[in-house]
């Protein structure tokens, strides 16, 4: 066997049975037993596909073979599959909000701003130009305001700590790598245990918002960047690495990464991303790489 379909449901759910295994094996290529990664909720199918075919599409087969059930579908090859380098997007990936629109909001403006967010993660404007034109609304907003948001309304991502702690307790290099700023990555990168992070940093005049972002600002390019000078860093190939993000600026990142995985992601990204997460959180990232579930630690945030 060259190949494993992994199948993941929401915890909550529990919904995968010996009948959905059975209609998702039959939809695989000379598939063998299932092997489960957490009782009812994940499990490998190995196979050995007889030709070249797309991963995505041997997917699609066996999402229509579960009728579109709530269950998240990886294909890969089996070798490599615990990656070595994990980046990761922080708005509405490691986080459910955008800091931005958060911070338009004390200001009056969170629609106009969220608005323009959108039409940016769909891939619809520039990412860098759109930024520039958020920020700007942001002048003489008070710095203090930041921690008033990440007391009060930042929420972390389900299933992110175990991802990041998992991933480091077997050896593999974690980066936070955002297009927001390093006002809020800084907290929500050592709160998650990443081992760095990078975003761009707003520019402030006293105790106030400049309303201006300091230049270059890290978008696509230096997303796919980030992802090549670590790679390189640390001596890995491609295939040792896995990104995870949900825009149009994540996508080069993405399809650069050995697994890139497009989470609860606009149509476009999760269409031109090797997999998607479309129903669970993300520990369905630990499971993708065969980890079973005794295998997870939740270890304390390093200092």
């Amino acid at each position: 066997m060259t190949h494993v379909a992994t199948l993941v449901t929401p915890q909550a759910n529990g919904s995968l049975d010996d009948a959905a295994i059975a209609r998702a094996a039959a939809s695989l290529p000379d598939a063998g037993e299932p092997d489960w990664l957490a009782p009812r909720i994940a499990v490998d199918i190995a196979f050995a596909p007889d030709e070249q075919l797309d991963m995505r599409d041997i997917a699609e087969r066996v999402r229509t073979a579960l009728q579109n059930g709530p269950v998240d579908v990886f294909v890969q090859p089996c070798a490599q599959r615990r990656k070595k380098l994990l980046l990761a997007d922080m708005d509405s990936t490691m986080i459910r909000q955008e800091c931005i629109d958060e911070l338009a909001d004390f200001v009056g403006l969170k629609d106009k701003v969220s608005a323009i967010t959108e039409r940016a993660m769909r891939g619809e404007i520039e990412f860098e130009p759109a930024l520039r034109e958020r920020v700007a609304l942001l002048r003489g907003l008070e710095r203090t305001i930041v921690d008033r948001i990440l007391d009060e309304r930042i929420v972390l991502t389900p299933g992110g700590r175990t991802l990041v702690q998992t991933m480091r307790a077997n050896g593999a290099h974690t980066v936070l790598v955002s297009g927001g700023f390093t006002v809020f990555t800084e907290s929500i990168a050592a709160a998650i245990g990443f081992h760095e992070g990078r975003a761009n940093v707003l520019m402030v005049d006293g105790d106030v918002f400049a309303g201006t972002v300091n230049e270059p600002i890290l978008g696509r390019e230096a997303k796919v960047a980030a992802l090549i000078e670590f790679r390189s860093k640390l001596g890995l190939k491609p295939v040792e690495t896995i990104a995870i993000g949900d825009g149009a600026n994540d996508l080069a990142m993405l399809q650069e990464a050995g697994l890139g995985v497009a989470f609860h992601a606009k149509p476009a990204v999760a269409a031109a991303a090797h997999a998607r997460v479309d129903h669970c959180d993300l520990i369905a990232l630990l499971y993708a790489q065969g980890y079973r579930r005794d295998e997870f630690t939740e270890a304390p945030s390093p200092e």
